[in-house]
């Protein structure tokens, strides 16, 4: 069979693209489930559910409850061979509400979830390249094994972490993934590793008026924490991140003095280890702040991850399946489409967009028409994914796909809104593709699995993986 990719010669087709076709309509059906149930971290039941029931259908051997944890799931198929693993995510965010196709800003439920980092699409995409490499194994006897992971919590409580802490991906021997975008092409940079931590102040109410002298603030402590963390600023390195936002204030009365307020802090450094030490320098601030004003603080580290390990000899094998492919087939009703949501955004919206893939903007686009070149330098990722985690410990790769207008911010109520789009959709259709394609490229090619344990094995080097999670740490929703 043969295929016309967008602006290139006719290529041959590879045999995982018919499976992909073939499988592809029900998926496109789950992913539009769970953009309808958006639930965020560690409450996403009604997700995970919809995933046993297609993995069920499938024919997958279910493992629910994976890890100990009630909404991670994983299916497998096969019995010898090679163990690939594809890595999915169905959790959204908070207060991003947003009637699907509306290209202004107009929630469904105001103050409800939404999804706005196109999980909903990740977890369908990853699931539909495992089917489709099971039905491949299936039809042509094949040695491998193919496996799903339904991870959840992506979004702040790194849920893969624990699934590695746990133990379930020691024998698996390459994991693929992906994320939604606006250009598709393959992760070649880090992220930053991460620890999200709660401080908790506990001190002594009073009458703010009659006696606020037998009062200790813990609100004082949580504003004080700020002041302190903001002085460190100017003595953390250039790429280190530092985020607040206070849980509990203690009360709503100006009138009392608050003995209990709660904040949390999400830090940010380019290694693991940089991050502990920066966590451990915040810790000092909290602890200061807490003898400046008398009270007692308590510290929770809820969630933590690692920095990415790029892995080329992956890197290589699915840039070749992304040039094979070329750029998802987009008409000019999905462009049409695409640009009323691009007519949203600012013009640094799209810069950056050009501009965190490396890329030069030639002329305007509304969607991308092309995939990111080979000769693209690696681009710092300034945000953090749990998806390190596995890196670590299982030679990973991960691509963009492009699903959203180009100059869609993540996290936004325009990326919830294109969800379930026809754009979307294509795109979606696409990464499974390569994703699908690059595992049975590795499995035709038994040096490709020794070259990426060995470019793992010489980043991870003697020391090996530090688990950014406290022994104690439990996954919370």
């Amino acid at each position: 069979m043969k295929r016309r990719s967008a602006g290139a010669e006719v290529v041959n087709e590879h045999p995982l693209w018919l499976y992909v076709r073939e499988a592809k309509d029900r998926f496109e059906d789950l992913s539009d489930r769970v953009w309808g149930s958006p639930e965020t971290c560690y409450s996403e039941h009604a997700s995970v559910a919809a995933h046993i029931e297609e993995l069920r259908f499938q024919g997958f051997e279910l493992h629910e409850a994976l890890a100990g944890i009630p909404t991670a799931v994983m299916g497998k198929y096969g019995r010898e061979g090679p163990v690939i693993a594809f890595l999915g995510e169905y959790d959204a965010l908070a207060g991003l509400s947003q009637k699907a196709d509306i290209a202004q800003k107009d929630p469904l439920e105001s103050g409800a979830n939404g999804h706005g980092c196109g999980h909903n699409l990740l977890g369908s995409a990853s699931m539909l390249a495992a089917t489709a490499l099971k039905r491949w194994l299936a039809q042509t006897g094949t040695p491998g094994r193919v496996r799903y992971y339904g991870c959840p919590a992506e979004e702040g409580g790194a849920g893969k972490a624990f699934m590695v802490r746990a133990g379930a991906f020691d024998d698996v021997d390459i994991a693929i993934t992906w994320h939604p975008g606006d250009v598709a092409g393959f992760v070649k940079g880090s992220s930053l590793a991460i620890a999200r931590v709660d401080f908790t102040f506990e001190g002594r109410a009073a009458h703010a008026a009659d006696a606020p002298h037998l009062g200790r603030s813990a609100l004082d402590a949580v504003e004080l924490m700020s002041v302190g963390v903001n002085y460190m600023r100017e003595h953390i390195p250039d790429t280190a991140r530092i985020h607040s936002a206070i849980l509990d204030s203690g009360g709503l009365s100006p009138n009392v003095v608050h003995a209990y307020a709660k904040v949390s802090y999400m830090v940010r450094a380019d290694t693991t280890a940089d991050m502990l030490t920066l966590l451990r320098r915040v810790e000092k601030v909290a602890e200061g702040a807490a003898l400046m004003t008398e009270t007692q603080v308590t510290v929770d580290v809820n969630s933590g991850s690692s920095n990415l390990v790029y892995n080329p000899t992956l890197g290589d094998l699915m840039q070749r399946n992304l040039d094979r492919l070329g750029p998802p087939p987009f008409t000019s009703k999905d462009t049409a489409y695409a640009a009323r949501f691009q007519a949203t955004l600012s013009e640094d919206d799209i810069r950056q967009s050009y501009a965190a893939k490396g890329i030069v903007e030639k002329e305007r686009k509304a969607l991308a028409d092309f995939n990111v070149p080979a000769s693209t330098p690696a681009m710092p990722f300034g945000g953090s994914t749990d998806v390190a985690d596995v890196s670590w410990v299982v030679p990973t790769v991960q691509m963009w796909g492009a699903t959203h207008a180009i100059g869609t911010q993540l996290h936004s109520w325009q990326a919830v809104a294109q969800g379930k789009g026809r754009p979307a959709l294509k795109g979606m259709v696409h990464a499974a593709t390569v994703m699908a394609a690059t595992a049975a490229d590795a499995l035709m090619q038994p040096d490709v699995l020794a070259r990426a344990q060995e470019d793992l094995a010489r980043y991870v080097g003697s020391v090996g993986y530090i688990s950014p999670l406290p022994k104690d740490a439990m996954p919370l929703a």
